[in-house]
Parts: C-alpha cells; structure tokens; sequence
C-alpha cells in the first residue's frame, strides 16, 4: 500500500482499538479493490482542521466516525436524507473530488441487521445509553415497530431529548433503577467497553425469550453478555452490527458490495486479534 492510494478512514477518541480497518481491509483484498482504510486519531479540538486537511486530499473517500464524534461531525457535512433531524447523529461522511462533505448514518441499518436475520418480533425494548450510538438505535427500533420502549442514562434530559427527536412516548430511567420486563435489552453506551467501567445490571426481569444486544465490541465478550448467556439468553456482540454498518459504508467508500458470504471467517480474523 502506498499513500497515494484512495483511501477511507475511522475516526475517533479513542480510536486505537477499532477494528474497522480490519474489516473493510478484508472486503478490499477479498475485492482486488486498490485502495485502503486507516484508523485516525482525532480529538475533538482537532475536528476542525481534520475535515479541512482532508478534504484538500484528493485520495480521501471519507470517514467513519466513532466516540465522541457522531453529534458534532453534523457541522461539516451537508445531509441530503435529512438525518440531523431524523436520527440526530452522522457514522458516515463520504467525499467526492471537488464535491460538498455528504453525512449519513449505516448504524441504524447495521444494528437492525441480526435482528432481521433472527427474525425478532419482540414487542418492548431496553435502550440503555442516549450518546450517537443511541440515536441512530432509537430511530431503528422505531421504525422496527417496537412499541414499548425504555431509555435508561446517567442524564434524564437527554434521554428525553432522544425520545423526543424519534418521536417515540417512551420511558425514562436512570441507570441505578431496576430494569423493566422486556424482550430486547440493548447497550449502546461505552459501559463495558476496555477501559470504561463495567455494565453491573440485573437481568432477572428480562423474559426468558428475551434477547441481549451489546454493541461493545473491545472485549467481544462483555460481562452483561456473559451474565445473559449465564440465564440462557440469546445475544447478540457488538460484531454484528461492526460488521453490518461496516458493509453499508463500503459500498458509499468504494462504490462495490461487501462479500458477505465471507462473514464467518471475517469473524475469525477479528476475534483472533
């Protein structure tokens, strides 16, 4: 690889335990496609001048974005599917040579993904987090059809603000508060994550057909995975929707369909690192 190759990238803070390279990497080499896709480093202070040396590159496909971007990466792109008012949060911003900054969200699809391949029809959910993640979760399990729906934060107000930008009459709870009978919990926020505090939650009042969602992905594993698996739950990691919002976003990076067929040894290069 060499750098004047066209290139896409993840950006965040932190961002060194992404795994985003790795998996549009894979789909590149298993493409024959020339280009490639970094991981960037980039503070919030940073943003700024990062978006105006990028789009001076004409190598620059775009970015995805990542914690604690999603919100403010809204400033520098132009948004077409109207997704400041309709999610609130951009994962996506792609560039085209001489073109405007376009800002999208792929978290929405990539998170419905599983979900759709299982087939879950539950009726209530447990969203816990109100960050970007949060927003772009929200709006997907709205437009699922999910009637019942909690928000659980550590900040009331902005899990009304969430609800109130979807749209939805949902609940609100903080995160000291016993979770409610549901058929999805979902985690969206960086609780579990390496280097962040762990998630403690007790899940006895989830159904016992309930499904748990992690979208931590740094460890695989997390510990409210591990408790869900312990009462025989079903789960889902943080890799399916990676991987799912990752295939969205190539197709906009490098105009071609990612080989999905090569899901289960994509999975084993990720989780051999």
């Amino acid at each position: 690889m060499t750098d004047k190759l066209p290139y896409a990238e993840v950006i965040g803070d932190p961002i060194a335990h992404s795994k985003s390279p790795l998996i549009h990497n894979f789909w590149l080499q298993a493409l024959g496609i020339e280009a490639e896709y970094r991981k960037t480093h980039v503070t919030p202070e940073g943003l700024a001048a990062y978006f105006l040396t990028r789009r001076a590159d004409p190598d620059w496909l775009g970015c995805n974005v990542t914690i604690p971007h999603k919100i403010a990466v809204m400033d520098y792109a132009d948004d077409p599917g109207d997704v400041r008012d309709r999610i609130g949060a951009m994962n996506t911003i792609a560039c085209e040579t001489g073109g405007p900054l376009v800002g999208t969200n792929t978290d929405s699809g990539g998170f419905l993904q599983p979900l759709m391949r299982d087939k879950w029809q539950g009726k209530s959910a447990v969203l816990i987090g109100a960050g970007g993640a949060a927003r772009a979760i929200l709006f997907a399990l709205a437009s699922y059809g999910v009637p019942n729906i909690t928000v659980m934060a550590r900040d009331a107000a902005k899990a009304q603000a969430l609800l109130d930008r979807a749209g939805v009459k949902g609940n609100i709870l903080s995160l000291t508060d016993p979770l409610p009978t549901a058929d999805l919990l979902v985690n969206s926020s960086p609780l579990g994550m390496t280097g962040q505090s762990p998630l403690d939650l007790d899940l006895s009042p989830l159904s016992a057909t309930a499904t748990v969602y992690d979208i931590v992905y740094a460890p695989l594993e997390t510990g409210l995975l591990a408790a869900a698996q312990a009462r025989g739950l079903a789960t889902i990691d943080g890799l399916d929707m990676l991987i799912g919002q990752a295939a969205l976003a190539f197709d906009i990076f490098f105009d071609a369909q990612a080989p999905r067929e090569r899901d289960e040894e994509l999975r084993a290069l990720l989780t051999a690192v």
